[in-house]
């Protein structure tokens, strides 16, 4: 078992705690073997579950679902296959993002999917509930850059509308 921190990706879960545990499971397994100790068990099929792959399908973005959702799903994606949009109709991955949520009708800025806010650093864009300041992007089958950067190179400015 392993704790998933709030913010933590798919790679940190991966990478930083389920492979090193899956290391750790077959080093001891392995001395058992050798020791002559180990013990087999068949699995119960009827509390057996498999979830398949996350595919390009399932990582589209839909900027009119809650900003929880959306900010799960970036987080569910990342390193891959990467949650996308659409910007002027071509893909665009996002990997690394901040969600904030908005407490009051009067802290909402633009239309759903609609680019609100574009610094050197990020760009934000407008979900139910709340904002997504995207902090990695990739366009096309370019490469990753930082939020700003990619907002730059790319001629995104306030008033874009993504996924449309």
């Amino acid at each position: 078992m392993c704790d998933i921190v709030p913010d933590g990706t798919l790679g940190d879960v991966y990478f930083n705690k389920l492979f090193p545990l899956g290391i750790e499971a077959i080093l001891q397994a392995a001395d058992l073997v050798r020791a002559g100790k180990h013990s087999e068990q068949v699995q119960d099929e009827s509390r057996a579950t498999y979830e398949g792959w996350c595919r390009e399908a399932e990582a589209r973005i839909n900027w009119a679902n809650h900003v929880d959702f959306v900010y799960n799903l970036i987080r569910g994606c990342n390193p891959a296959p990467g949650a996308w949009t659409t910007l002027n109709g071509q893909k665009m991955h996002i990997f690394e993002a901040r969600k904030s949520v908005f407490r009051r009708y009067a802290d909402v800025s633009g239309k759903i999917g609609e680019v609100c806010n574009v610094t050197e650093a990020s760009f934000s864009v407008t979900a139910q509930g709340g904002g997504i300041e995207v902090l990695r992007a990739r366009g096309g089958d370019g490469k990753k850059l930082a939020g700003g950067e990619f907002a730059r190179v790319s001629g995104l400015a306030n008033g874009v509308l993504l996924g449309s």
